[in-house]
């Protein structure tokens, strides 16, 4: 008589509520490191250039359409951001849109490990990044099951 596989000890202690507790954390991870970037769309050009420069930029000229980018793209990060800290709060709820969210961090690290690489970037800020789209990413995909409301 075949005997049923069990899980080794160690996943075993990686109940449902504790893996649904641990994609929230994921989540909110995911939602800080996308919604900060809020802070560019109210930032003055040159309060922005100081920060860019601080992460390792070389200074920028004012440009009208680049400030405009800039509000642009920190305004997507932000609504990114805003999306998963709606997941994060009712995971149950949008359970379906989860994997999608852990996809696309996962896409955008090796959005940012080719061309971190190819322009070859100093480590940081591009290890950090990388890094946290790929194990943010990660951990969302791994444990986004858990979020599936029969589950718990």
């Amino acid at each position: 008589m075949a005997t049923r596989f069990q899980p080794p000890a160690r996943l075993k202690a990686l109940q449902p509520g504790r893996q649904l507790r641990l994609l929230r954390w994921f989540l909110g991870f995911a939602a800080i490191a996308w919604g900060v970037s809020v802070v560019g769309v109210f930032l003055s050009w040159s309060a922005a250039i100081e920060a860019l420069q601080g992460l390792g930029a070389q200074p920028v000229a004012y440009d009208r359409m680049l400030d405009y980018w800039l509000r642009m793209a920190a305004g997507a990060f932000a609504l990114v951001g805003g999306w998963y800290l709606v997941l994060m709060l009712w995971p149950q709820k949008y359970y379906l849109a989860i994997p999608w969210f852990g996809w696309l961090m996962v896409i955008e690290g090796v959005i940012l490990l080719v061309h971190g690489v190819r322009l070859s970037l100093p480590p940081l800020p591009f290890y950090g990044d990388t890094a946290a789209c790929f194990i943010g990413g990660g951990g969302i995909l791994f444990l986004s099951r858990s979020a599936r409301p029969n589950q718990n």
